[in-house]
């Protein structure tokens, strides 16, 4: 109808929209979308090209929607494909918040019959569901059909490796979104630590045998387990700080690059024992070992050298992130693991959505848009206003134990 049609001004002013990246340029229907015209003089012109671009675009979705159900494989594969570039290069809020439950129900669909590669798209495309949704009651809706499937393949040892590696990935960025129980935040990241703690040395300080697509399981899982950490209150993380981080440093003798990194950064979070942990560290930050590839082992040392200030100094490597007329700067461990986790699944769209995502714009305290000028404010039909304020209400409370993590973080070290 015409409300959707005049909807995302913020996509369809020619100025912000953003070109697809190259990776993605062989979903070439979806692509003439992302180039609309020069500004004409004719503003009405340029209005009606505008909307007749956002139809098309919209058609191509429906089709795409449509398409997940199919009976052939490959032809899944491209609708899944084609939904996941266009929710990670566009503000599509009210096209997906009214079709949500059918696309929840095609990616639980494929997470149940599909093979791996076609799982491990299913299991993104639940992320950047969440992502467009924001918190609230909608995403909660869509991630309490999902996070069963979710669980079901990570704790099947018979799944397939890939599907159980997304799903750790998955599972952890939906908690954070759409889990409204804070108890249920600490069984999840209960069910990643029965993993990862599969790669810790054991007490005879023997290593246990794992192989790399497991240890990559492992590391996904830990990764995961650091992002909920972020929203944990102040004496929830000291039980957890006694429980792990006496072990965590062992995964820093793993023999695989990823476990060391991700270990590495999570350590950095809080540690009290420093005197053997610096050794250790800046034997990684210097590493040499003729055994390791080469790319290896500069990713590893420049991480390394990173985690060693922080350790030693409590000087935290922070980093300017610019998009538009803005900049944020990643000053802290808890900002650096969560921006990590959105733009694992957004890419090349992470400045977009910075700009113009509401819902990511909070969680990084950026405020409102700055790109909704008051045309697109009038054309916004009182009833979206309505819906918006009340998810705004809905993320207000559930972000009140995010604040007072916030608050709390003095009692447990800065980060």
């Amino acid at each position: 109808g015409p409300s959707r049609r005049r909807r995302d001004s913020v996509w369809g002013q020619q100025g912000n929209v953003q070109p697809f990246s190259d990776e993605d340029s062989s979903i070439e229907t979806l692509s003439h979308c992302s180039s609309l015209s020069e500004r004409t003089s004719a503003a009405e012109e340029a209005g009606e090209t505008e909307e007749m671009a956002q139809e098309d675009f919209q058609y191509k979705l429906k089709v795409y929607i449509d398409s997940t159900v199919d009976k052939s494989a490959k032809t899944r594969q491209g609708a899944l494909d084609g939904l996941k570039t266009a929710m990670a290069t566009k503000i599509l809020y009210e096209f997906i918040s009214e079709r949500r439950m059918t696309i929840t129900d095609s990616i639980e669909r494929c997470l149940k019959k599909g093979k791996g590669v076609e799982q491990c798209a299913a299991a993104s495309l639940a992320c950047l569901l969440c992502i467009q949704l924001g918190s609230g009651i909608e995403s909660e809706e869509v991630f309490k059909t999902l996070k069963p499937v979710f669980k079901t393949i990570l704790n099947d040892g018979a799944a397939n490796i890939q599907a159980r590696q997304a799903c750790a990935t998955s599972l952890g960025l939906c908690t954070l979104v759409a889990e409204d129980d804070i108890m249920d935040v600490f069984a999840t990241m209960e069910c990643f630590e029965s993993l990862f703690t599969h790669s810790y040395i054991r007490e005879d300080g023997s290593r246990p045998s794992v192989n790399p697509q497991t240890t990559q399981l492992h590391t996904n899982a830990l990764l995961s387990w650091a992002l909920l950490l972020t929203i944990c209150t102040g004496s929830h993380i000291r039980v957890i700080a006694q429980k792990h981080l006496a072990k965590l440093p062992r995964l820093l003798e793993n023999d695989n690059v990823n476990m060391r990194i991700a270990a590495g950064e999570t350590i950095e979070f809080d540690y009290d024992d420093w005197e053997p942990l610096c050794e250790q560290l800046n034997a990684l930050a210097t590493d040499c070992n003729k055994h390791r590839a080469k790319t290896d082992k500069r990713k590893q040392r420049s991480v390394f050298r990173d985690v060693l200030k922080a350790v030693e100094e409590g000087d935290f490597q922070s980093e300017t992130i610019r998009f538009a007329t803005e900049r944020m700067v990643i000053d802290s461990w808890v900002k650096k693991r969560t921006y990590d986790a959105f733009r694992e699944f957004v890419g090349s769209g992470m400045n977009y959505h910075l700009q113009a995502n509401e819902f990511i714009r909070d969680v990084f305290e950026l405020g409102p848009p700055m790109l909704i000028d008051s045309a697109a404010l009038k054309a916004m039909k009182s009833s979206r206003l309505e819906r918006h304020l009340y998810n705004a209400a809905a993320f207000k409370a559930r972000t009140k134990a995010r604040n007072k993590f916030r608050d709390k973080r003095v009692d447990v070290g800065e980060f």
